[in-house]
């Protein structure tokens, strides 16, 4: 096991701190997609396999809720954003319906934090996008998660106002690593779970939709 999966959160911080300042170019080439990195000076680049530049994904809607504060460093938190009940309990109740994960404290976040872990009956295809042990996603106290997105798919969605990348995404060597923000109403969370699908099916190559997590419960 390399030594990227044996960090602890403050192990992270203590790497991450260091190297707030980065620079991220992406260029769309016929062999896939190039990302020519600088963080802290030193150039980092990785190339994604040409299949993911074909995978179909729903249309993401454009976030009408503002970008929250973020610490913008490890540890990577919103500033100032709490869950909104009803639309937390729901979060939980759907994402958690995924087949084959569980509930478990994040291996890697901050306490209090439930992570979105694989089971072993589940096959992971991507375990290199994971940052630790079988746990895929994770979803913070303030309702926040952070997740690994096909990188493609995570331009998408912060150029829709959804999320944004993890300060130290690409010297984890999982650039499409994201916060995902707290959903506000039952119409944010369909977009957010979306995304968490996204996550799941990218590392286990399965093929579920936001359909398969049922619908929301009514909230009064």
């Amino acid at each position: 096991m390399s030594d990227r999966r044996r960090w602890s959160p403050t192990k992270i911080e203590s790497k991450g701190t260091a190297q707030l300042s980065r620079r991220l170019s992406v260029k769309r080439m016929h062999s896939g997609i190039f990302i020519a990195a600088i963080i802290s000076g030193i150039g980092i680049s990785a190339c994604i396999p040409d299949k993911e530049l074909y995978v179909k994904y729903p249309q993401l809607p454009k976030r009408q809720s503002p970008r929250p504060a973020t610490t913008g460093s490890v540890p990577h938190q919103q500033i100032d954003v709490d869950a909104v009940p009803e639309v937390n309990a729901e979060l939980f109740r759907r994402a958690f319906s995924l087949p084959g994960v569980e509930n478990r404290p994040s291996a890697f976040s901050l306490p209090g934090a439930r992570g979105i872990w694989i089971g072993e009956e589940v096959q992971i295809t991507r375990p290199d996008q994971i940052v630790s042990g079988r746990e895929f996603a994770h979803i913070h106290p303030d309702g926040s998660l952070h997740a690994s997105l096909p990188l493609d798919r995570a331009l998408e969605a912060n150029e829709a106002g959804w999320v944004e990348s993890q300060p130290i995404a690409v010297q984890l060597g999982i650039p499409g690593l994201v916060m995902i923000y707290t959903p506000q109403t039952l119409e944010e969370l369909e977009t957010v779970l979306q995304l968490v699908v996204d996550s799941y099916n990218f590392v286990t190559g399965q093929n579920l939709t936001v359909s398969d997590l049922g619908s929301s419960q009514n909230v009064p």
